[in-house]
């Protein structure tokens, strides 16, 4: 294994650190250009962007892992790759190619080799592509130009405490509209959430929840992660809606738990008032992998998964296999896992 970062990994939080190197390609008259590695992280763009004043942007978040052996991995990056694709075509900006996208990651990553944490430590590399809409623009319009670029930090759990429940409160706000951009990685649906999330955590709580835009019954998303839970009679379940951003660790747990587990699995209505149905409840997307939901309060109405302390021995048993399959100590299902070098 090489040297890595002289860095407290079992305490560095999630928070950005400036590495090596990034990546930056700039799309102009039509095409994309080779791209490159750069040392800077800053970027530099005019002033009228469509970025800066219309949103037109989008990102992604991805992991590198390191391995017991002493490689290094990415898993189903090309899930993330296609997944800017699609956002990309909601806010009318030019797709990277998969090849591209993929390409710029693992330049990055071995770039900043010695970022990528210890095996064991808990933290991993986290990768962080975007495209922005740049150039001169005043009008309501795409932009004339565009970058892509991929930096990466070292970061550790997400939540505070790692694998340990966390307490959530339904919020009275919308994430995103109905049949609006809530299905793509675009950075208003994020700028949206952060005053919820406050008042969330003002009251005491990790996150908020937010219910469908349209009825305000139905459960969609657990702050920046995706809603799960396991029936008492064993079914995984995770609500389904077209401003649901669909999580690739929501994918794959989705595969583990009918694949490996042999449970029955559906994507269907979660309605708020019904979650007496779950015997087990969660939050997973890249970011926190699984956060065991303990309590979800709904204005009088406060609901106990399992524990409010301890975790659910089958959201354990999931969050332990995907986990596995990260750090390759779980065989993966093919085409999972990339192994860089």
């Amino acid at each position: 294994m090489s040297n890595t970062a002289n860095l407290d990994w079992g305490n560095i939080g999630f928070l950005y650190r400036k590495t090596n190197a990034n990546y930056v390609s700039i799309w102009k008259d039509g095409a994309w250009d080779e791209g490159k590695l750069v040392k800077e992280n800053t970027l530099t763009m005019s002033m009228s962007s469509t970025a800066i004043h219309y949103g037109q942007q989008c990102f992604e978040g991805l992991k590198a892992y390191r391995r017991k052996n002493g490689t290094i991995s990415l898993f189903r990056a090309d899930q993330n790759a296609k997944r800017m694709q699609e956002s990309c075509r909601r806010v009318l900006m030019p797709e990277v190619p998969v090849e591209k996208f993929m390409e710029a990651v693992e330049m990055v990553v071995k770039a900043n080799e010695e970022f990528v944490p210890p095996y064991g430590s808990g933290a991993t590399l986290y990768i962080r592509p975007f495209v922005i809409g740049v150039g001169d623009n005043i009008g309501v319009g795409p932009a004339p130009e565009y970058i892509f670029c991929v930096f990466v930090t070292p970061v550790g759990p997400y939540f505070k405490g790692g694998m340990s429940t966390i307490k959530l409160v339904v919020s009275e706000y919308d994430r995103a509209a109905p049949y609006g951009t809530g299905a793509v990685k675009a950075g208003g649906n994020y700028a949206a959430s952060l005053l919820p999330h406050e008042l969330a955590a003002d009251d005491g709580y990790t996150d908020c929840v937010y219910l469908d835009p349209k009825t305000h019954t139905k459960i969609e998303e657990v702050g920046a992660a995706n809603f799960f839970g396991i029936t008492k009679d064993n079914v995984f379940v995770t609500p389904t809606s077209p401003s649901i951003l669909p999580s690739i660790t929501k994918k794959s747990l989705l595969y583990i738990a009918e694949k490996v587990f042999r449970m029955k699995v559906e994507e269907r209505d979660v309605y708020v008032n019904n979650l007496e149905e779950f015997a087990e409840a969660g939050a997973c997307g890249t970011a926190a992998v699984i956060s065991p939901i303990g309590s979800l309060t709904n204005g009088q109405n406060k609901y106990v998964f399992y524990s409010e302390t301890e975790v659910g021995p089958v959201t354990k048993r999931l969050y332990d296999h995907l986990i596995g399959i990260q750090h390759g100590e779980v065989e993966a299902p093919e085409g999972w896992v990339i192994e860089l070098f």
